[in-house]
């Protein structure tokens, strides 16, 4: 591929996918990167604390052969992607600097190991939050535009609200986890939730199988407050409920999902020695509801502690949760696939004029169709079905069904 030459991209081959970029030193000490990657510098001394927040490393060699490469361990400084060094190396030395990558780099002891490459990579499907709002100022707003003059800070809230809305059922904003239930078969909300997608666990072929929601099997109640024999509420000095544990949760955890899901052996229908007064096994599964005929397992949002509970068939498992944030969580979030930043424009534009009175009424109402046509564009083209997944698709309502 050619050189950056003006076009949108504007790194080499070298700096994305290896995360490196060399310099031949003039004797300035003085390095101006040109990463896609904001250069992070926690502390230039390799013995201090914050050494390890850098998201690079500093390497010099006399003749730039591989393996020739060693770290740079004196002082410098890094001001908006440039690195100064405290003391330059003379003309003709051979500078590398390496961005933090999962198999270390190929420069020096190769241990700059971190996630600062991979986290860049596919970033050429996404536009910043704040490109959008430089770019959405500079197309609408100004004399003889549709929006005269707005504050920047109104922009910019719009945006990030359109961000946030559209994250929720719209853009590709799913992260997730991989955890592994413990023994007290509850896990913690991830701190950037707001709602789940899917859950499933892992068995020992990577194959993921779904887990579903107890939803009328059981609930993990908000308030469990303590009573006396009397039924009456307890409380403390300072005239507030006294709050204990929750026997729900606690029954749930111990409860044995067979007695549930129908999940039984012929030997467990035989051995078991009360059946003639009442076997709990005896036509369970004649008219089992479907979420109850499955062992896979069930979960459930406690949101009086912020976990998430797991039945007791699950412990030790491994489980992927999938779930969805606002877009908004951190930095690397902010950003927009750009088969959805027209539909962006679009919602900043109908959000600030909506706002504003004596505004024509025609004018409204074409920019909310506008805005609604342009996010359905987006939600099309970021679905990303395939022609020839439908094509498989339907392959399969063809197929015989042998007996």
């Amino acid at each position: 591929m050619p050189i950056p030459n003006g076009g949108l991209i504007t790194e080499t081959n070298e700096q994305y996918y290896a995360g490196a970029q060399r310099f031949l030193s003039d004797g300035t000490g003085i390095i101006t990167t040109t990463f896609n990657t904001d250069l992070i510098l926690g502390s230039s001394d390799p013995n201090a604390l914050n050494y390890t927040l850098n998201n690079f490393k500093l390497y010099t060699s006399t003749t730039g052969l591989p393996g020739t490469y060693v770290d740079y361990i004196l002082a410098f400084t890094v001001v908006n992607n440039v690195i100064t060094l405290g003391a330059a190396p003379v003309a003709g030395i051979y500078i590398a600097v390496q961005l933090k990558v999962l198999d270390g780099g190929s420069f020096g002891n190769e241990d700059a190991t971190g996630t600062a490459v991979q986290e860049n990579y596919g970033s050429y499907g996404y536009t910043s939050l704040n490109d959008v709002i430089n770019g959405f100022i500079a197309t609408y707003v100004g004399e003889h535009k549709l929006i005269p003059d707005v504050k920047r800070t109104d922009v910019i809230f719009h945006a990030k609200r359109g961000l946030q809305e559209f994250s929720y059922d719209t853009l590709k904003s799913i992260n997730s986890q991989e955890l592994t239930i413990p023994p007290s078969l509850s896990v913690t909300i991830p701190q950037d939730y707001v709602n789940y997608v899917s859950m499933s666990y892992i068995d020992a072929m990577g194959v993921k199988h779904p887990l579903y929601p107890a939803n009328d099997l059981t609930i993990s109640p908000y308030e469990v407050p303590l009573q006396d024999n009397n039924g009456n509420y307890t409380m403390d000095n300072f005239g507030d409920n006294l709050e204990g544990s929750s026997l729900t949760n606690e029954r749930w955890g111990e409860a044995n999902d067979n007695l549930l899901n129908g999940n039984i052996t012929v030997e467990d229908y035989f051995a078991y020695s009360g059946w003639l007064t009442g076997n709990p096994f005896l036509g369970q599964r004649y008219g089992n509801e479907p979420q109850y005929a499955q062992r896979n397992g069930w979960f459930n949002m406690n949101e009086r502690d912020g976990t998430i509970a797991f039945s007791s068939n699950l412990k030790d498992r491994l489980i992927v949760l999938e779930y969805i944030s606002d877009g908004l969580a951190y930095e690397l979030d902010m950003r927009i696939p750009k088969m959805a930043e027209d539909a962006l424009y679009a919602h900043i534009l109908y959000s600030i004029l909506a706002g504003r009175v004596n505004q024509p009424e025609y004018v409204i109402q074409r920019l909310k169709r506008d805005r609604s046509a342009k996010l359905r564009n987006a939600k099309i083209r970021l679905s990303n079905i395939k022609l020839s997944e439908i094509v498989q698709v339907m392959r399969g309502k063809s197929k015989w069904i042998k007996s």
